[in-house]
């Protein structure tokens, strides 16, 4: 192994992570051409085709070009099982294997935010930052645009089964909307994506490539961050490695973390930045003690209920016939549409598991397929999947170092299930899941319970159902979160800065203090906006 370190050099200001949000603080922070800014990503480059074909998720969740292959540890709630937990293992991280769904979630999320004391978060104040790099092909009304650099389009593909899905559910009392992205989202829709002409547009394609040609902009794949470096209390750069050689560089302004909310905890507390006894009891000598570093993780935890349908294409049929299947790809190959522009969930549906609350607090994503588990192949029978999670959980885990070490894994514990409220929303939700199935809209296709069976009736046996069958849907948030100076557990202040620190900031999905009503990347990328232009605003004074 290489012990003399490389110099990178120096720089205004090192990204570190080229995800969801470090693509776009790379693009916004280099407008300037005199300010210098070097982007590392751990990963590779986005180089393979499933990167790019939408339906690539399938194979690239669980391939390791393209997936960390995080594992949780076994969850007592979940009957003691191990999950696994993607992260995407490239340049635009998590939104180049995600489900490409653009939802920004609620407007009471974010004034929630705001009511914690976080100035400048309300919904009025972070509307304008998703507004800023949207490029929606439809505008309309005063919560879209047209000319950014993020796409948003309308499903390319539809199946009969998902227009009786949504008949059915405003049988059940949910009604049809156009538009899940105005701050109210109760309802049903078909997801909004983030694709281009039946092409995925992750982050990378949409605010990194267009930019690798200016000369005050450098990327380095294939780098990960050991540790940060201090002077007293100011980090002034980082040590990494790629590989067997040994990296540094340095930091005039401020090292961003956009590693995601893993990586970014990780970074810290691999740096002494944490929970003083935690980093102790790993093996890492403790110099900056802030307790709520990796802690607070928040999941939308999924359950994957499948109905038996007949009469009916679906694509666990359509894939099953060799003829369909060929199809497919004459279709993508001349028309960019068809099952290969396919979201993992094209029908969503935003309910309340108890009409008392005031937004709905559960979210389903009806998909045309089934599947034992994303990885694996599809069902030979026809189906569908009623996914439903929990919108706002009250379970709180995770992220820790399990040793010192660059090679040491994190220990991710999400906690499912482990709070009474939410195992009664589980409950609630296959209830829910039943009520639509079980709408005139679908009685011509016979929907069959089949994962859990229709045997399976009360409030145990759903409990027990939700347990075995549920699985992460990729959403963990809030592990660096910001919070008001007297929060013993604000790792960061309205503005991003780490608390106690100076030349650190963290701009990346790690800093929601509660998860937001619906997917993440599209707040995610909001966060990367807004960061981007408060530290512009910090440099200018």
């Amino acid at each position: 192994m290489t012990t003399d370190a490389i110099d990178l050099g120096e720089y205004d200001y090192i990204v570190v992570g080229a995800g969801s949000a470090g693509c776009l603080l790379a693009n916004r922070l280099t407008t300037d051409p005199s300010v210098r800014v070097l982007l590392l990503e751990a990963g590779g480059q986005d180089d393979w085709i499933w990167f790019h074909i939408p339906v690539g998720y399938l194979f690239a969740i669980g391939h390791p070009r393209a997936d960390w292959l995080f594992e949780t540890t076994a969850q007592p709630g979940l009957d003691n099982r191990v999950l696994a937990y993607p992260r995407g293992k490239v340049i635009g991280g998590s939104s180049a294997i995600n489900a490409m769904i653009y939802m920004r979630g609620q407007a009471q999320d974010y004034d929630g935010w705001r009511q914690r004391g976080l100035a400048g978060w309300s919904w009025s104040d972070v509307l304008p930052y998703f507004l800023r790099h949207e490029d929606h092909v439809a505008p309309q009304g005063e919560h879209h645009r047209s000319g950014g650099e993020y796409r948003v389009e309308h499903p390319r593909v539809r199946w009969d089964i998902l227009d009786a899905i949504r008949l059915a559910g405003e049988q059940a009392g949910v009604p049809q909307i156009d538009d899940f992205n105005g701050g109210d989202n109760a309802g049903s829709s078909y997801f909004q994506v983030n694709q281009r002409a039946g092409r995925r547009w992750s982050t990378a394609t949409a605010f990194l490539k267009p930019i690798l040609g200016r000369s005050n902009l450098r990327l380095e794949k294939g780098v990960e961050v050991e540790s940060l470096v201090f002077d007293g209390k100011r980090v002034i750069g980082l040590r990494a490695r790629r590989g067997g050689q040994a990296l540094s560089a340095r930091a005039k302004g401020e090292v961003i973390l956009a590693a995601g909310a893993i990586g970014s905890p990780v970074i810290l507390q691999r740096s002494g930045v944490g929970d003083a006894e935690v980093l102790k009891r790993i093996g890492v000598a403790p110099r900056h003690h802030l307790p709520g570093v990796g802690a607070n993780l928040q999941d939308h935890l999924q359950i994957r209920p499948v109905y038996k349908v007949r009469g009916v294409r679906t694509l666990n049929t359509d894939y099953a016939n060799l003829a369909r299947r060929l199809g497919m790809g004459l279709d993508y190959a001349l028309r960019r549409s068809g099952p290969l522009t396919m979201a993992p969930s094209q029908l969503g549906m935003f309910c309340r598991s108890d009409p008392r609350l005031a937004t709905p607090d559960l979210e389903f994503h009806f998909q045309p397929l089934s599947l034992d588990r994303w990885g694996e192949g599809l069902h030979r029978f026809g189906a569908i999947t009623a996914s439903v999670c929990n919108l706002r959980p009250t379970s709180r885990g995770s992220v820790t170092l399990s040793g010192p070490d660059l090679a040491d894994p994190p220990l991710i514990d999400p906690r499912y299930l482990t709070t009474e409220a939410d195992r009664d929303v589980a409950v609630a939700s296959l209830r829910w899941a039943r009520r639509i199935m079980g709408q005139p809209a679908l009685a011509a296709y016979a929907p069959e319970a089949f994962r859990p069976g229709a045997e399976v009736d009360t409030d145990q046996g759903l409990l027990a159902a939700a347990k075995a069958l549920a699985t992460t849907i990729f959403h963990p948030v809030g592990t660096a979160a910001m919070g008001v100076a007297d929060d013993p557990m604000a790792v960061l202040d309205e503005r991003l800065r780490v608390r106690g620190l100076e030349g650190l900031r963290v701009v990346d999905a790690s800093v929601m203090p509660t998860i937001t009503s619906g997917n993440t990347n599209a707040p995610t990328v909001m966060i990367a906006e807004k960061g981007a232009a408060m530290i512009l605003e910090d440099r200018r004074g």
